[in-house]
C-alpha cells in the first residue's frame, strides 16, 4: 500500500469501535501515526499494541469526548510537544434510538455531546495548529441517515444532520487556511454495534443484505479506504463534501 501519509500525524476519535479500528489500522498502514482517540481505555491500548506490532505507530489516548475541556486538554499536549496534527477523523460516535416520545432527556443530550459536540470541541482546538502548520485535513463521518432520515432514530438522525451542516461550515469558512473538512456518509456497516443490533431484532445479516441493491451491507474497511482517500493529497481539491457510501442503498 501507498505511503501517502507518511512522517505525518492523525487523530481518530472513536478509534477503538468498529469502523474508528478500520480508519486507525489504515492510516498506520499507509505510513501516520496515529492517535487513537477514545474512552474505552482496555479497546485503545490493545489497537495501539496491535499496530505497533505489524509494525505501524500508534498510541493510546484516553479522553472522555463528552468533555469538551478534556478534548482541549488533549490537543493542548500535542502542540504543547512540538506534535504536528495533519489530519483529524472525527468518527466516535452514539446511536441512541426510539421516536421523540420514547426518546430520553439524557439520550438526547448524550447523542449531542458525542456526535456533535465533540466535534466542535476538537475543530476549535485542532484549526489554529492547523493554521500554523499552513494547512491540514478534516474528515468527519456522519451518516445516510443525516440526509435521508430513517424513523425511530431522531436523535441520531438529528445530530448527524447537524454534522453534515457543520462539516460545509467549517470547509467554506476555513479553506483559505488550506485546511480541508469533508464528511463520509455511510449507509449500513457490518460492525459490533450492528450485529448487537441484528440480535436485539431478531434480524438476519441477510436481512439487511437483501435491502442493499449492492447485494451487502458495507464494510469497515470500505469506509476506512474513503475516509483515507478524502484525508490524502488526492483528494486536494475536495473541500466541503459529503460523501455517501451506501451500495446505492435506499434508507428503509
Amino acid at each position: 500500500m501507498k505511503e501517502r501519509f507518511a512522517n505525518k500525524s492523525v487523530i481518530v476519535t472513536g478509534g477503538a469501535g468498529g469502523i474508528g479500528t478500520a480508519i486507525c489500522h489504515r492510516f498506520a498502514a499507509e505510513g501516520a501515526h496515529v492517535w487513537i482517540v477514545d474512552a474505552n481505555a482496555e479497546g485503545c491500548e490493545a489497537l495501539a499494541a496491535s499496530i505497533n506490532a505489524e509494525g505501524g505507530s500508534a498510541e493510546c489516548c484516553i479522553v472522555d469526548l463528552a468533555d469538551g475541556a478534556a478534548i482541549r486538554a488533549f490537543v493542548a499536549g500535542l502542540d504543547a510537544a512540538g506534535h504536528r496534527i495533519d489530519v483529524v477523523c472525527n468518527n466516535a460516535g452514539v446511536m441512541r434510538r426510539g421516536p421523540l416520545m420514547e426518546l430520553s432527556e439524557a439520550d438526547w443530550a448524550l447523542s449531542f455531546r458525542i456526535n456533535l459536540d465533540a466535534i466542535f470541541h476538537m475543530a476549535q482546538a485542532v484549526i489554529p495548529v492547523m493554521q500554523r502548520q499552513g494547512g491540514g485535513a478534516i474528515v468527519n463521518t456522519a451518516s445516510q441517515w443525516g440526509l435521508f432520515p430513517a424513523p425511530g432514530h431522531i436523535a441520531y438522525n438529528t445530530t448527524k444532520a447537524a454534522v453534515v451542516a457543520f462539516t460545509r461550515c467549517l470547509a467554506r469558512d476555513y479553506a483559505p487556511d488550506r485546511i480541508r473538512v469533508n464528511a463520509v456518509a455511510p449507509g449500513e456497516v457490518r460492525t459490533p454495534m450492528l450485529e448487537t443490533n441484528l440480535t436485539r431484532t431478531g434480524r438476519s445479516l441477510d436481512d439487511l443484505n437483501a435491502l442493499v441493491p449492492f447485494g451487502r451491507i458495507g464494510e469497515p474497511e470500505e469506509i476506512a479506504a474513503l475516509i483515507a482517500f478524502l484525508a490524502s493529497d488526492e483528494a486536494e481539491y475536495m473541500c466541503g463534501s459529503v460523501v455517501e457510501i451506501t451500495g446505492a442503498q435506499a434508507v428503509a
